[in-house]
């Protein structure tokens, strides 16, 4: 997991690639703890419910904003790691370094489209932050879910490129500490 950014010819990872590790890893592990909270609730709310006392008010509600907080605080890890799906059938065959370059034009695709699902996640943050939108039972701003949403889809672009970068102009990517 720790030599995805980095070749293995070079020896130990770039300062900003050791950053950009401990940045998604801490990201998910957030992310992990906002799901292990949700669920956490949700147990105390059965119990309580199986108790006769009745079940938490908003559950419902705050497992969704937490499912929306955690998957996109996960997506960062799951870029650095390239755990998205990938298909080599078809270029099995072909020599490492044609492979190599195919998935760093390919990992520059994807980071062109994670920037564009930031900007469309700020740009829907900002409306939703200006309707004053709440959810119906806990009364929280909706605007709340898009924050970790528009952090986890920008810095996957961001990892993406430096992915991208370290394979296309590896010369860039060492004066920039990738």
């Amino acid at each position: 997991m720790s030599e995805i950014l980095t070749d293995s010819t070079e020896g130990p990872r770039a300062p900003l690639n050791t950053l950009l590790h401990r940045i998604c890893v801490s990201s998910a592990a957030v992310g992990g703890l906002v799901i292990f909270g949700a669920a956490f609730f949700v147990t105390f709310s059965i119990i309580k419910s199986l108790l006769g006392f009745g079940a938490m008010r908003g559950e419902f509600e705050l497992v969704e904003l937490a499912c929306a907080t955690s998957a996109s605080l996960f997506l960062p890890l799951c870029q650095l790691t390239k755990g998205h799906v990938l298909v080599d059938v078809f270029t099995g065959w072909l020599p490492v370094r044609v492979n190599q370059t195919m998935d760093a034009i390919w990992t520059l695709l994807f980071a062109i489209g994670w920037a564009f699902v930031c900007w469309q996640l700020f740009h829907g943050l900002w409306e939703v932050h200006g309707y004053g939108d709440r959810t119906m039972l806990l009364r929280v701003p909706v605007w709340w879910a898009y924050v970790p949403a528009v952090f986890g889809a920008g810095l996957s672009a961001f990892v993406a490129v430096v992915q991208s970068l370290s394979v296309l102009m590896p010369r860039l990517a060492r004066k920039v500490g990738a």
